[in-house]
């Protein structure tokens, strides 16, 4: 046998190799799992105890959990076809779902209506580490834009799923939402409104403005360079801002308070995140007409067509999905930056975190916080799905 032949016959397959990525995930999961995987606490407000995984679940299930975990450490460790890793990353974060929900029924003591038993740390970093691993998966596979949106019905409708299932019920996060269910969906469409309706009022704003700042060069610099610096405001700071002018122009104009304007509540938070929205959009939009190629438009300029009909019919169309990547930055931006609107008054799912923080309820924090980042990561899907979209039309 010669040289080459021996050393091909000790190299191993290339399902044995390592993935870099891979190595990082385990290294992460193999901490979550030394971490405790549920918190149990007397009542909503006292510390509690944190307890492991085999302390958290009753044997059985708890050799379950470490069977889907060894499975998900070999897919990410390994190079694996992206389609495995994908399927093995669901599975672990539909075994540790499922189990939380069953850890918590089995800590509560029955009849026990004070008892609070949350997530834990291992349970959040084995989350975090098993869905880099699932979007991991997804990008090698490169899925077309429908197919991601389909991906994000299927989890949706399997989150429904779980929380129909009454499997969470024993969750200090479910407790609070029982406690709170009338509250929780009045402030999420309050939440929804402010975040979706500052979008628009940008957008309508924002893309017309941005034309302005394409056609006129000597207005450009000085109008982004004035949106930037509004850019720049903490929030909190912009919506204490806004408070005072408001305030006065609700008690001295006439009709402004009878159509919501004063200097707490919906209004300064509108205001705030329609200012912080225009940036984003203003530049995307100069940034897209001007990057439209100039044969395109020498081309509509030589079928005749007017300035008004190249820009309608040409140029914007081209640049539509940068705009729309503008757009996209700015609703998962806002529905972030809603959640400071409560300090203000503005309602929304900020409440009930500033309302945890006040009582020491993380429970409470939780209630708050999940839904934002749940409707924020949904939005970008979505989103990126429809750039992708345009710009393969654009492309042929």
């Amino acid at each position: 046998m010669s040289l080459a032949e021996t050393a091909h016959s000790q190299t191993p397959p290339a399902w044995l190799a390592l993935d870099r990525l891979g190595v990082l995930v385990a290294i992460i999961a193999a901490g979550g799992l030394a971490l405790p995987f549920a918190l149990f606490r007397a009542n909503r407000i006292v510390p509690g105890d944190a307890l492991g995984l085999f302390a958290a679940l009753p044997m059985p299930l708890a050799l379950v959990l470490l069977t889907a975990l060894v499975g998900g450490f070999a897919a990410a460790l390994l190079r694996w076809p992206a389609a495995i890793k994908l399927g093995m990353g669901l599975v672990v974060l539909a075994v540790l779902f499922v189990l939380v929900g069953l850890s918590a029924s089995h800590l509560t003591p029955e009849g026990d209506s004070f008892a609070r038993v949350s997530p834990g740390a291992g349970f959040w970093v084995l989350a975090f580490a098993f869905a880099v691993l699932v979007t991991d998966a997804l990008t090698r596979l490169a899925l077309r834009p429908w197919q991601r949106i389909v991906m994000l019905l299927a989890v949706t409708f399997a989150m429904a799923l779980l929380l129909w299932s009454g499997l969470w019920t024993d969750l200090s996060m479910l407790k609070e939402y029982a406690n709170r269910a009338q509250s929780f969906w009045s402030e999420a469409r309050t939440h929804l409104g402010l975040a979706f309706g500052s979008v628009a009022l940008a957008t309508l704003v924002g893309v017309p403005l941005g034309l302005v700042c394409y056609k006129v060069k000597s207005l450009r610099a000085s109008v982004l360079s004035v949106l930037n610096i509004i850019q720049t405001i903490p929030s909190i700071a912009l919506f204490g801002l806004l408070i005072a002018p408001l305030a006065w122009v609700g008690a001295h104009v006439p009709g402004a308070k009878t159509i919501g304007i004063s200097g707490i509540g919906a209004t300064p938070a509108l205001l705030a995140l329609f200012a912080y929205s225009l940036l984003p959009i203003v530049a995307n939009t100069v940034v897209g007409l001007l990057g439209v190629s100039p044969a395109a438009i020498d081309a509509a300029r030589g079928m005749g067509m007017t300035r008004w009909q190249r820009l309608r019919a040409v140029e914007l169309p081209l640049a539509f999905p940068v705009i729309l990547t503008g757009i996209r930055i700015v609703l998962v931006q806002n529905i972030g930056l809603t959640t400071i609107a409560a300090l203000v008054g503005g309602g929304g799912f900020g409440v009930f975190v500033f309302q945890g923080i006040g009582q020491t309820a993380m429970d409470l924090v939780l209630l708050g916080a999940v839904p934002t980042v749940a409707l924020a990561f949904a939005a970008a899907v979505v989103l990126d799905a429809l750039v992708d979209m345009t710009a393969r039309e654009t492309r042929t």
